[in-house]
């Protein structure tokens, strides 16, 4: 099989779960710390830990430290990526009409 469409499978399968996808919305507007994110949802720092670690695995997500702190941020690149083999079927598929 294709490897986009293996990394695209992956991206997809990341996607969903409902706490991922509120992750991915967060951080649209701008990197955040890991304690931002925590904030906003019911469950652990492990299992915070464990989310971003699928988030970036998949390559939606990137990372950074400073001090004892992780900060995310989108990673533009892949995101687009995605947004462009979405728009790829759309594009298809209107032209089948």
């Amino acid at each position: 099989m294709d490897n986009k469409f293996e990394v695209t499978a992956k991206i997809f399968k990341t996607l969903g779960d409902p706490n991922r996808l509120k992750i991915i919305e967060m951080l649209s507007c701008k990197e955040k710390c890991a304690c931002e994110i925590l904030n906003q949802f019911n469950f652990t720092q492990p299992t915070l830990s464990h989310h971003m670690k699928v988030l970036m695995e998949c390559g939606l997500v990137i990372s950074r430290k400073e001090g004892t702190w992780n900060y995310y941020k989108l990673n533009c690149d892949n995101t687009k990526n995605l947004l462009n083999f979405l728009n790829d079927i759309v594009m298809k598929s209107s032209k089948v009409k």
